[in-house]
């Protein structure tokens, strides 16, 4: 469409056909407004796929009523996904989040229509993707039809989501607030206590990538009085804000996008939505290109920060389900960790709680019955809880698992030394 006409999303949304595969634009730039005259139609759709990554805001997946009509087949399960990516109407395709749009584009899971939200155009007619580049961009490449809720509360980003409207095949105007997540307000002792020792491993002229969460905000609170940080994270919150407001993430002594921060998508609240609204210091890239491990590696003291489910004293980390319940996803914490692991001077980090909020050790003998992989024990490095940093790069077995009791929750490190034993020891006395 060469000139931008809005219509209605239940007139939008009427090119989708029963067997059809939608892609669903995700986090902050989830198009509730679409997905929800798209669920409308439910009584007249049949196997429509739904494919995404996190899907933020009051959308409900799991109603029963849509179990006819939509299949929802989650690339990176989140909570408003969980229930029905558990259930025999939805599923989970493991993957490395750098490795989404080739699913897109070698037509392996290509979207028949991609559902996205834009800011709106510009006076050369282009909009942008806004908080969530990420594996947007290709859906849009790829997909057949393209529907835009166009949204001025979304943010105009730089970077590679710019999209012309011409690409639209139909555009919804829909004024709407994007959903918000606040880190700062989930803070405890522990998370201020990982925090620090996180901080405590960050150099000066480090090159950051953050998960998502609150430790990584808690880090970012401890990193006030460091110097020349640089900021290649496939995504970023509220916490960053202050520290280039300051200088201190100045992106100077990257190698690649030198001055710039880069990220693939953000999630956070109003303020950092606008604080990137036409900021050229922020660069919002496909995460193909800010995941690619040969990227990553360019910056030196490539620092990675992610966290986890479990691990076992081997150093395997689970960070996507608990036992065969898939709670989240692979994402990009391989990505990360091997490409701050390939860098001169990198730190990949394991970052968590020693135990679960009802007391279970993190830290165990056996992860459980079904638990993914995310992190393989030849890929970990540096594993750090609120009892201090260990770092298992080039340790044996027992070596690790020796480490690893140190930084566990001390009522529960009997147990572990017994499982130790049992290991290790028993019958080759």
């Amino acid at each position: 469409m060469l000139n931008t006409q809005y219509i209605p999303a239940e007139e939008a949304v009427k090119c989708v056909e029963s067997g059809n595969r939608v892609f669903i634009h995700g986090s902050a730039a989830t198009p509730i407004h679409l997905v929800k005259a798209l669920q409308a139609r439910h009584a007249e759709l049949r196997n429509v796929e739904l494919v995404s990554i996190t899907t933020l805001g009051e959308v409900d997946f799991n109603n029963p009523v849509y179990r006819k009509s939509f299949y929802f087949n989650s690339l990176f399960v989140s909570t408003a996904t969980r229930a029905v990516a558990n259930s025999d109407h939805g599923d989970y395709v493991p993957i490395f989040l750098s490795q989404i749009p080739q699913l897109f584009r070698q037509n392996i899971l290509p979207p028949d229509v991609a559902m996205i939200q834009v800011s709106p155009p510009d006076a050369h007619g282009y909009c942008s993707l806004g908080t969530s580049v990420d594996i947007a961009r290709a859906a849009v490449e790829v997909a057949k039809y393209v529907i835009a809720q166009v949204n001025p509360l979304m943010p105009r980003t730089h970077g590679e989501g710019f999209i012309h409207v011409s690409k639209f095949h139909a555009a919804v105007w829909q004024e709407q607030a994007l959903p918000e997540v606040n880190y700062g307000s989930q803070v405890t002792d522990v998370t201020v206590q990982i925090g620090r020792n996180v901080a405590e491993l960050v150099e000066d002229g480090a090159a950051l990538q953050l998960g998502i969460g609150t430790i990584p905000d808690q880090v970012l609170k401890n990193l006030t009085n460091h110097k020349n940080l640089g900021l290649h994270t496939e995504m970023l919150s509220d916490g960053v804000i202050p520290l280039i407001e300051k200088g201190v993430i100045n992106n100077s002594r990257k190698k690649v996008n030198v001055g710039r921060s880069v990220t693939a998508f953000m999630v956070g609240t109003r303020k950092l939505y606008d604080f990137v609204n036409d900021n050229p210091a922020l660069r919002v890239m496909d995460i193909a290109y800010v995941n690619d491990t040969s990227v990553i590696r360019q910056n030196s003291k490539a620092t990675a920060i992610n966290s986890a489910i479990e691990i076992d004293l081997t150093g395997q980390v689970c960070s996507d389900s608990i036992g065969t319940y898939q709670y989240s996803g692979i994402g990009g914490q391989m990505d990360f960790m091997r490409g701050a692991s390939l860098s001169e001077g990198g730190k990949p980090i394991i970052a968590l709680p020693s135990v679960t909020n009802k007391g279970i050790s993190r830290i165990v003998p056996f992860l459980k019955e079904g638990a993914g992989v995310v992190t393989t024990r030849g890929h970990v490095h540096w594993v750090i809880t609120e009892y201090g940093s260990v770092n298992l790069f080039g340790k044996s077995l027992k070596q690790r698992a020796k480490a690893l009791m140190q930084i566990a929750h001390p009522d529960h490190r009997e147990i572990l030394d017994r499982a130790f034993y049992e290991r290790f020891i028993k019958g080759r006395e």
